[in-house]
């Protein structure tokens, strides 16, 4: 009986734990506060979110703020300067007539054709000179050439041999996106940790399964980086191509804009122009995000 019994002085918790011979120890609840509902964690994403948005664009109110009031006061003048309002207002004359959309259309086709072939070509350029030494050898020379050669600099080149219509603005806009595509793609594929390439090899791997299964996957970050530079190159060097020889375009828009001394107009095509990098840009990360999964996992 005395066997059964705690010792004096014992607590239930030390008793619990040390049971008597035969006898079924007593397992002692544990207690754990209770999981908010479903909709009040939702309400705290949705809080979180709205506050990480309002960070965000305080800075873009805040210059659409100094935009309008600096050439109201009298600091600039708003001859050259329009208030945003007024700006806005022309924009939306623009839409309304159709000339916006007009212009638009056309600089974002001769975009995309541009920035779609240098996809294209410079890709597996990039991983052949990368990967394979004699095609490094061979066109390392010219490419150390051409990279320190400005876009800016060979478009009258490709005027006078392509000509004044769609075919030397695109192949403009792709010789200045293929660069940065090119040069990042050879940097992925050579900057992959040597341990990857040596441990698949003693797997067993061969030269095309180690390519496909080792150093694609690894040179994917660096050949989106590029991708996202040439998007960005596809619609600075957009405007260049547009300033010569276009009937229609939004570089085409901002300097008729600007030679008619019609500057609303002219900062209505620039902010078109801004618009459009931007979600471009936000295309560019959403498809990256898409084909690199693992990396946002880890």
């Amino acid at each position: 009986m005395a066997d059964t019994l705690a010792a004096p002085g014992a607590t239930p918790r030390a008793a619990s734990q040390n049971p008597a011979p035969g006898a079924t120890p007593r397992v002692t609840p544990k207690i754990t506060a209770p999981a908010a509902p479903a909709p009040a964690r939702k309400r705290r994403a949705g809080g979180g979110r709205v506050a990480l948005l309002a960070r965000r664009s305080l800075a873009l109110v805040l210059l659409a703020a100094t935009w309008e009031l600096l050439p109201r006061t009298g600091v600039v003048d708003r001859v050259f300067v329009p208030p945003l309002s007024e700006v806005l207002a022309a924009w939306y004359d623009l839409l309304a007539g159709g000339q916006l959309l007009e212009h638009f259309q056309a600089s974002l086709i001769r975009s995309v054709s541009g920035f779609g072939l240098a996809i294209v070509l410079a890709i597996p350029l990039g991983l052949a000179i990368g990967w394979y030494r004699p095609v490094a050898d061979f066109l390392t020379p010219v490419l150390e050439l051409f990279r320190n050669t400005s876009p800016v600099a060979l478009l009258p080149v490709f005027i006078l041999i392509l000509g004044l219509g769609e075919t030397s603005k695109i192949t403009f806009i792709l010789y200045a996106c293929a660069w940065p595509i090119l040069l990042n793609t050879i940097g992925g594929v050579r900057t992959v940790e040597p341990l990857l390439i040596k441990s698949a090899r003693s797997m067993g791997l061969g030269p095309l399964r180690l390519f496909r299964k080792v150093i694609l996957p690894a040179a994917v970050p660096a050949v989106f980086t590029g991708v996202r530079l040439a998007g960005a190159y596809s619609i600075l060097v957009l405007l260049f191509a547009e300033m010569v020889g276009a009937k229609a375009g939004l570089g085409y828009l901002v300097q008729d804009a600007q030679f008619s001394f019609r500057i609303p107009d002219m900062y209505a095509g620039i902010i078109t122009i801004s618009v459009l990098g931007v979600l471009f840009n936000l295309l560019l990360l959403t498809v990256e995000r898409r084909f690199s999964t693992w990396r946002t996992s880890a």
